[in-house]
Order: C-alpha cells, then structure tokens, then sequence
C-alpha cells in the first residue's frame, strides 16, 4: 500500500496537480504515515523526474511551474504535522533571493525559490527591485549560506557586482556563496564578478546551490 501511495504523491506533482497533492498529504496524516517519509518517498520523486524530464527537453516552464506549486502545496500541509512530531526536514542551507534593484523580472527568481525549497533549502525570496543594503541585510539576519541574484536587464546586472562587493566589505564573502542569474549573465559576467556560478534553469540552480553547499 505504501509504496503505491508514494508513487501517487510523485505523480500529483509530475501532474502539477495541487488539490491532489494536498488531499494525498492530508490522507498520508490520516493514516499516520511519518510526513518526512511522505515528502522524501514521494512528493520529493516527483520533483526529480519533473526535473531530468526538464532537463532532458521533454518537460516545459509551465510544467516545472505547476510541479514547484504541487510540492509547496503538500509540503505545506504536512508541515504542522511535522511540527507536532518534532520533526525537522534536514535543511541543506539558507538562501537569500532577490532581483536586484531596478529590476521588475519575478518569474524565473520565483521558480528558482520554488524548487529550492522543494528540494531541501530554506528560502526567503525578499521579490524584486531589492537594493543592495536589504539584501545584505537580510544574510546577516539569516545567516545566509547562499545568495541568488537575478538580473534581467542588462542595465541592472551591475547590481550583482555590488551586492558581491558589499558582502566583500563585510567580510561575509568568504562565508556566503553567490549566485547570479538572469538572461544576459553569462559565464564571463560570473568571472568579472567574482561570483561562484551561474544556471540556465531552475534544475541547474538547484544542482548549483548544492554543489555550493556541498550537498552534492
């Protein structure tokens, strides 16, 4: 029965199924089933296959988008029952989100936030047009492990550089590792800047951000 009922929790977000995905996790909690077992056997699966069906061409935006939805949505109710049992999600890190000041461009930051906590992260997503001085305050706040930047135009990209040359200030670069995104980074603009990577996609950041950790 288990097993099966895994496999259904993976298909509702290979699905993007949302409703779905809750009524599993609240079915999960009915039975007693630990809620820790029910994101990582199940829900967490169809994560992963949405993921490499991304990667591979056979998967689109949309599809990554309603599959983020799903897992956030069952993840978010089984999180009170994963707080009456004590239970913790092993977090792989902390990460601060922001598209930097000047710039309105929210989706691709969303989805990277998304799956970042579907797959372990703990996230705050501080939105868009974010200056610098709030975005280092926030990691420090936190105690950040990581920064993801987003920049969608080109004028705003310097704003990566800055955040990078703030944390370098502080003497926080060392500790916190940067990630810059956006349709016109490019593997030159990470060097330039001195930040530690760049991803085409949602599932590349994920595979980034642990490397960056050293989950990997």
């Amino acid at each position: 029965m288990t097993e099966e009922f895994f496999q259904k929790m993976a298909q509702s977000v290979l699905d993007g199924d949302s409703d779905a995905a809750v009524a599993l996790a609240k079915q999960a909690i009915e039975a007693g089933l630990d809620p820790l077992e029910a994101i990582t056997k199940g829900f967490v699966t169809g994560v992963n296959q949405v993921g490499e069906s991304f990667a591979c061409g056979q998967a689109f935006l949309p599809e990554l988008v309603m599959a983020g939805e799903a897992m956030k949505a069952a993840v978010s109710t089984l999180e009170p029952e994963m707080q009456k049992r004590g239970l913790q999600r092993t977090m792989l890190g902390k990460v601060v989100l922001a598209t930097v000041e000047g710039d309105i461009h929210e989706i691709g930051k969303s989805l990277v936030g998304t799956m970042l906590s579907a797959s372990g992260f703990q996230v705050y997503d501080l939105g868009v047009d974010v200056p610098a001085a709030r975005i280092i305050a926030k990691v420090q706040e936190v105690g950040a492990d990581l920064v993801g930047l987003s920049a969608l135009l080109t004028t705003t990209m310097v704003k990566q550089k800055e955040v990078i040359d703030e944390l370098d200030k502080l003497g926080l670069r060392k500790k916190v590792k940067v990630m810059v995104g956006g349709a016109p980074v490019t593997r030159d603009w990470v060097q330039k800047i001195e930040a530690d990577g760049t991803s085409e996609d949602a599932i590349g950041a994920v595979g980034l951000a642990k490397q960056l950790v050293g989950a990997v």
